[in-house]
C-alpha cells in the first residue's frame, strides 16, 4: 500500500525536524536521542544541510528509516562501522499497511523483545513480513552522530 506524497511528507515531518529538515543556523545543535543503530541509541548534531538535489551517488549515503513519529528512527550505519559514510543520510519514509499498523510491525520484527524496532535486522524482518513498507527517499542531508550510553532511550 503506497501513501500519497502529501501524507508521507506529513508523517515524516516531525521526526525529520530533529534530524535536519528546516533547521536554521540558530536552531542547529546537539539533540537528544534521535535514532538507533544495531540497538544503540544515538543523538545528532542538527545542521541546516539539504543534499537532496546534489546528485550524489547512493553509495555515498547511509539509510535512515523514518517511523513517522511512532518511535525513534533506525539507521543502517554509525561511526565505527566500516561502511559508515560520515553522517550523509538518505531518509526513507516508512508506512505500516497491516491492520494493526505500527504495532503489527513491532510484533513481526522485534527480536529482542524491547517493544521497538531498534536495528536494521529487526526492521528488515518487519519489511519482509509486509507489516512495514519502505516508501522511498524523502530527504538527503548531512549531520554527525554521537552514541548515547547503552540503555538510554
Amino acid at each position: 500500500m503506497r501513501i500519497r506524497k502529501a501524507a508521507m511528507a506529513a508523517s515524516v515531518g516531525g521526526a525529520l525536524m530533529v534530524l535536519a529538515a528546516g533547521v536554521t543556523p540558530a536552531a542547529a545543535g546537539v539533540t537528544g536521542p534521535a535514532f538507533y543503530v544495531d540497538g544503540t541509541a544515538y543523538r545528532t548534531v542538527a545542521t541546516p544541510t539539504d543534499l537532496s538535489r546534489t546528485g550524489g551517488p547512493d553509495k555515498s549515503f547511509d539509510v535512515i528509516y523514518d517511523f513517522g513519529g511512532n518511535q525513534m528512527n533506525v539507521a543502517t550505519a554509525a561511526p565505527g562501522d566500516r561502511d559508515y559514510n560520515g553522517g550523509r543520510w538518505r531518509v526513507h519514509a516508512l508506512a505500516f499497511p497491516a491492520m494493526n499498523g505500527y504495532q503489527a510491525a513491532v510484533a513481526s520484527g522485534d527480536m529482542n523483545g524491547n517493544g521497538v524496532l531498534d536495528s536494521d535486522a529487526e526492521l528488515n524482518a518487519a519489511l519482509s513480513a509486509g507489516t512495514a513498507a519502505d516508501n522511498g527517499v524523502v530527504k538527503s542531508f548531512e549531520c554527525p552522530v554521537i552514541p548515547l550510553p547503552r540503555g538510554h532511550h
